[in-house]
C-alpha cells in the first residue's frame, strides 16, 4: 500500500460526495435511499445515481418527503454497461455503493473503476462467482489505491459474518474454535434477489472456474487454518430443530474474515444451516432448492421463472412488517461454549437497506482498520459496524454461555 498513486482516505474530503448510491430506483435501492433520508447525519453529501434520470428524479420527490433537504439532493446518471461514465462516477465520491444485480452481468465494470479511482465499494451480491473474479482482477490494483471492495452487505452476509465474529469474540484467544450458524427467516424474496438466485445456479461451472482462479491467487494464512466445510443433514439439538446445510456465499465470507484476523484462533472451522422445526417441512424445502437448480440449468424454464418474479418488484411494506430473521450460532473453544444470535426484521428488504447504509456510513466516517483491496465487513468494519447496526435496531446477543 505504499505504491506512488495510492490515494490517502482523508485527502478524498476533497470529492464532491461521501457516498453515492448507485441503482436507487429500483426495489432495495429506493429503501435504502429511504433510509439514508432519514438517518443521515447532518451535512453528510450524498447522491443517488442510476440509468434513468425521470426515475431518479420522482425518487427525489419521494425522498423529499422524508427530509426537505433532499429537494437538492444530486441526482447522477450513469449506466452500468458504460465504464466511462462509472469512472467519472466513482471519481466523484469516497465511497460508492450499488444495488444493481445480477453482479456478475451488472457490477464488474463498477468494481473496476472504484478500485483504479480510490473508492471505497459496496455491494449486495450473494454471488460466489463474482466475488471470486472480482478478488483476481481487481485486489491488487485495489492494495494500491487505498480503496475497500466489500462485498455482500446486506442479509447476505453480514448477520452471518459479523455474528460470527461477536461469537468468536465471546471464546478464548488462541485455541481452535468451532463455530455453526443457524439461520431461520420468515420473509419475501424481491424480483432482483430471485432473478441474482436463478443465475448464480445457471452458473455451476463458472462459479467453479473462479474459485479454483482465485486459489491460484490468494495466499493462505502462515501457520494458521480457517476452513468452511458443507455440513451434513441432522436433527441439532442446540438448536432443537432440523439442520440443512447452506453452501450459500456467506459461510465463503465467515471463512475469508477468520483468514484475515489472528482473533480466530489457529483452527478455526465454519459450518452454516437453515434451521427448520418440522422434518416435512425440511424435506420440502430441499426438494423445492433442487427442482430450481434443476429448472436454472435450462434456458427456457429460466427465462420462464424469471418472468415470474421481475426485478424492482418486491414485499409491500405490510408483508415486510410481518418478516423477520434469526442467526444462532453456538461457538465452542478452550472448554467455553457460547450460544449467540443476530436477528431483526424483514431480512431481504428492510433489513438488508439498513445494513447497507449503515455499512456506507462506517466506511466514510468511522475510524476504522487501516485495509485496503477485498475485504469482508468484519475486516473492514467490525466493532463499529455492530455497534451501528445494535443502535439501528438489529439484536446481537450471547444467549447463553458456560
Amino acid at each position: 500500500m505504499s505504491s506512488q498513486d495510492r490515494q490517502d482516505r482523508h485527502d478524498r474530503t476533497g470529492r464532491p460526495y461521501d457516498i453515492v448510491l448507485f441503482g436507487a430506483t429500483g426495489f432495495v435501492g429506493t429503501l435504502t435511499a429511504e433510509y439514508l433520508a432519514a438517518h443521515a447525519p447532518e451535512g453528510l453529501r450524498w447522491a443517488i445515481a442510476g440509468r434513468s434520470e425521470e426515475k431518479l428524479q420522482r425518487i427525489r420527490e419521494r425522498l423529499t418527503g422524508i427530509d426537505k433537504a433532499c429537494t437538492d439532493l444530486p441526482v447522477l446518471r450513469a449506466d452500468a454497461d458504460d465504464p466511462a461514465a462509472l469512472r467519472e462516477l466513482a471519481g466523484q465520491t469516497r465511497v460508492l455503493a450499488t444495488t444493481v444485480g445480477p453482479y456478475i452481468t451488472y457490477g464488474q465494470e463498477l468494481v473496476a473503476a472504484c478500485a483504479d479511482s480510490g473508492t471505497d465499494y459496496l455491494d449486495l451480491t450473494g454471488e460466489p462467482e463474482f466475488v471470486d473474479l472480482m478478488y483476481v482482477r481487481h485486489d491488487a490494483r485495489a492494495r494500491e489505491t487505498g480503496a475497500r471492495l466489500v462485498h455482500a452487505c446486506g442479509f447476505d452476509s453480514v448477520p452471518h459474518d459479523l455474528g460470527a465474529y461477536f461469537t468468536v469474540r465471546q471464546l478464548p484467544e488462541g485455541v481452535p474454535l468451532r463455530v455453526d450458524g443457524f439461520v431461520r427467516t420468515h420473509a419475501t424474496f424481491s424480483g432482483g434477489t430471485f432473478a441474482s438466485t436463478l443465475t448464480a445456479f445457471s452458473r455451476g461451472r463458472e462459479t467453479l472456474a473462479a474459485r479454483q482462479e482465485r486459489r491460484r491467487h490468494e495466499p493462505r494464512p502462515v501457520g494458521r487454518k480457517a476452513y468452511a466445510p458443507v455440513g451434513t443433514p441432522r436433527y441439532a439439538k442446540e438448536v432443537d430443530a432440523w439442520a440443512l446445510p447452506l453452501p450459500t456465499l456467506d459461510a465463503q465470507i465467515v471463512q475469508r474474515s477468520a483468514r484475515a484476523l489472528e482473533r480466530y484462533g489457529p483452527d478455526f472451522r465454519y459450518r452454516e444451516y437453515a434451521a427448520v422445526k418440522s422434518l416435512p417441512v425440511a424435506v420440502g424445502g430441499a426438494a423445492a432448492v433442487g427442482a430450481l437448480f434443476a429448472a436454472a440449468q435450462l434456458p427456457p424454464a429460466r427465462r420462464w421463472l424469471g418472468n415470474r418474479v421481475k426485478p424492482g418488484e418486491g414485499p409491500d411494506e405490510r408483508q415486510r412488517a410481518k418478516s423477520w430473521f434469526s442467526v444462532r450460532f453456538v461457538g465452542d473453544g478452550g472448554g467455553r461454549r457460547v450460544y449467540t444470535e443476530v436477528s431483526g426484521g424483514d431480512p431481504g428488504y428492510d433489513e438488508t437497506a439498513k445494513i447497507l447504509a449503515e455499512s456506507a456510513l462506517s466506511l466514510a466516517f468511522d475510524d476504522l482498520p487501516d485495509t485496503a483491496g477485498q475485504v469482508t465487513t468484519a475486516v473492514a468494519m467490525g466493532d463499529a459496524l455492530i455497534e451501528r447496526l445494535q443502535a439501528a435496531g438489529i439484536r446481537f446477543r450471547v444467549a447463553a454461555a458456560r
